[in-house]
């Protein structure tokens, strides 16, 4: 690294950060995850690292539950049980009532699920409204629901706009509590309390929250929320999602429009009518994804001896130091905010070459990624990220920007994954 390098990249030296690393209560949680060597991972809020115990916990579903006791494990093994089981150890995380939280299904059909619901609790209004920048599900599926709807619709609005939007025909909101692109994080009691005084229901999106800070759904009296398990709560690829129902809302029939039999009050009877079931189990449609879902118990142990909020002060403080170790970069724009109160635990950078930026440092073994069309992210997991970490990776981007090596042209070839 070069003087004028050094220079940019702020005041912090790696010794500082070595000695931060030395008193981190969060420090013996890096050996619960199957990291490579040589690999500063910073794409946890996108795709989260490989427990240790997880594939002995897939290996024992695989061979033992199924392949030995068969069919009988929806019984000896609690496979018909699992979606209420795990929902109840992911309430704590989210500020919910474990009777509130079920995991089933995907976090775009459990969008679609509580959407359906919003609207049939809000008769004669039409509308919902969401946040124009949003991830992309949201927005799809709630152009979907709004289609299946006479007279309803779905507006895109930027939440700083959404109070002027706010009238006696929206029947729900759904905004993301962390921006996917930038981390920012929205203030979820003070919009939750603004959009039910315009009699209008709430719907969070804590996909990007859950596993990097408090949540406090119940708290801030969300109505309804989705979330997936596969970034912060690392239970791999594609696993199951989850979502929440305030309790208020449970006994008020049917609500939602994909009854499948997992839902039904009496699924054994095999009667040709639907009765759902009484509570959150009304949110089940199909039988669950039990290898997901045993990847995803097997996560969960981790985080039940977790400390919310020594997670949340780790995240400030690693957000913090790669904020100030890069913002001053040739070509960087830092998009995150630096209010604490008003940030994820990621951290965008603007550059107008981003994509072979990224690359290039992916060569390098520091994994972020893009966002069109430009935006570099980085996720700041705190249960295996270290202080030094963060100023390796922050000094390799440096020396990408200085050397020019991202113009290479193979750091351009875009995959179908960005």
């Amino acid at each position: 690294m070069s003087a004028g390098t050094g220079a940019r990249m702020g005041a912090t030296t790696r010794e500082e950060c070595a000695a931060l690393d030395a008193v981190d209560p969060l420090a013996a949680f890096r050996k619960e995850f199957a990291l490579p060597d040589g690999v500063i991972y910073l794409d946890g809020n996108s795709l989260g690292a490989l427990p240790v115990r997880t594939p002995e916990r897939v290996r024992q579903v695989v061979e033992e539950e199924w392949g030995r006791e068969l069919i009988r494990s929806w019984n000896d093994a609690g496979w018909f049980e699992q979606p209420y089981r795990l929902g109840r150890r992911i309430a704590p995380l989210i500020g919910a009532d474990p009777a509130e939280v079920v995991v089933c299904d995907t976090t775009s059909v459990n969008l679609f699920k509580v959407l359906s619901a919003a609207l049939r609790l809000r008769p004669g209004r039409r509308t919902l409204l969401g946040d124009a920048e949003a991830f992309p599900t949201d927005l799809y599926i709630a152009e979907g629901v709004a289609g299946l709807v006479e007279g309803a619709r779905s507006v895109l609005v930027r939440p700083e706009e959404l109070d002027r939007h706010l009238d006696g025909d929206v029947a729900a909101v759904v905004l993301s509590h962390v921006d996917y692109r930038t981390g920012e994080l929205l203030d979820m009691p003070g919009i939750t309390a603004r959009v039910q005084a315009a009699g209008a229901l709430m719907i969070w999106d804590v996909c990007h929250a859950v596993g990097a800070l408090p949540v406090e759904l119940g708290a801030s009296n969300a109505d309804f929320a989705i979330g997936c398990t596969y970034k912060y709560l690392n239970g791999g690829p594609g696993s199951p999602a989850f979502l929440y129902v305030a309790e208020r809302h449970l006994a008020a029939g049917p609500l939602q429009p994909l009854s499948g039999w997992f839902g039904h009050a009496r699924p054994f009877a095999f009667e040709p009518g639907y009765d759902p079931k009484p509570g959150i189990g009304r949110f089940l449609t199909s039988s669950p994804s039990l290898l997901g879902q045993a990847a995803l118990d097997t996560s969960l142990d981790l985080w039940e001896r977790v400390d919310l909020a020594a997670v949340r002060a780790k995240s400030l403080a690693l957000t913090d130091l790669f904020i100030a170790l890069t913002e001053g970069l040739d070509g960087i724009e830092v998009v995150t905010p630096r209010e604490h109160a008003r940030r994820g635990s990621q951290v965008a950078l603007r550059h107008t070459d981003g994509y072979p930026v990224v690359q290039a440092l992916i060569e390098r073994g520091v994994i972020g990624d893009f966002r069109a069309p430009d935006l570099m992210r980085f996720g700041f997991t705190p249960l295996y990220l270290s202080y030094t970490e963060v100023w390796d990776a922050a000094r390799q981007l440096a020396e990408v920007l200085e050397s020019g090596e991202w113009r290479a042209e193979r750091f351009s070839r875009r995959g179908a994954v960005t």
